[in-house]
């Protein structure tokens, strides 16, 4: 009977499970367990949850990185070589100036010899070779810090379009380290105009001293003549 009963389900195409829930039930020679399904689903989808959260994660990871790449993107403007130039077109304009130069040892030892301070010992033609040698040198003066204000007010102009591009460059910076070297840049700008505006009134104030030490010499030199002039002061008594 056992043989049979076997050899019937088998054509009818039933398995013989066992059965471990209350619930589950055979559906086409398959069990189905209702509680097993359901907590198969639930573990599926927490393992999807998981696996969205874990997708989530390294999206911020990504973005972060992609945000920390920008903060170190270098800036693709510099002013610096401009800056640069601008600034040696004064010193060279300095370094070529004409009469006392502007280094202390230089400007010491021209002054001692063009602007004595005594002038006892010197002949009328040496007093009036020394006038002429203070108004060349006082000319010189001016003329060199026309030169030097020219210069500066034309860097001026240049330093209109440097700003405006730096400026540009900033709004439009990436990252904070592009907004930085904008930044410095800015500053870099700003000093420079400072230094040549130090080097104009370097020169400015290098003219009128010369101009302030020739009315002394002069002054000195009128007064020595005046001196020689009247003598020791005796009227002159025919014999």
């Amino acid at each position: 009977m056992k043989s049979r009963f076997l050899a019937c389900a088998a054509a009818l195409g039933l398995s013989i499970v066992p059965i471990t829930s209350a619930d589950a039930f055979l559906l086409g020679g398959i069990v189905y367990d209702p509680t097993n399904y359901a907590q198969n689903l639930l573990t599926a989808a927490r393992t999807l949850e998981m696996i969205n959260n874990q997708i989530k994660q390294l999206t911020n990871e990504a973005q972060m990185i992609a945000n920390q790449a920008k903060e170190l993107t270098n800036l693709p403007y510099s002013a610096k070589a401009a800056i640069a130039s601008r600034l040696a077109q004064i010193d060279n304009l300095i370094k070529t100036a004409n009469g006392i130069a502007y280094d202390v040892a230089t400007v010491d030892a021209a002054f001692k010899m063009y602007f004595p301070e005594d002038y006892s010992a010197f002949s009328n033609a040496a007093m009036g070779a020394a006038a002429h040698q203070h108004w060349k040198e006082t000319s010189r003066a001016f003329h060199d810090a026309m030169l030097i204000q020219a210069q500066v007010a034309e860097t001026v102009r240049d330093d209109a379009a440097t700003l405006d591009t730096l400026v540009q460059e900033s709004q439009s910076a990436v990252g904070g380290l592009q907004a930085a070297q904008a930044g410095n840049q800015l500053i870099a700008l700003q000093t420079k105009q400072s230094m040549q505006t130090a080097q104009m009134l370097a020169v400015q104030y290098r003219a009128e001293a010369l101009e302030r030490a020739r009315q002394i010499q002069s002054e000195e030199r009128a007064r020595v003549r005046r001196e020689r002039f009247l003598g020791d002061g005796s009227a002159y008594t025919p014999s």
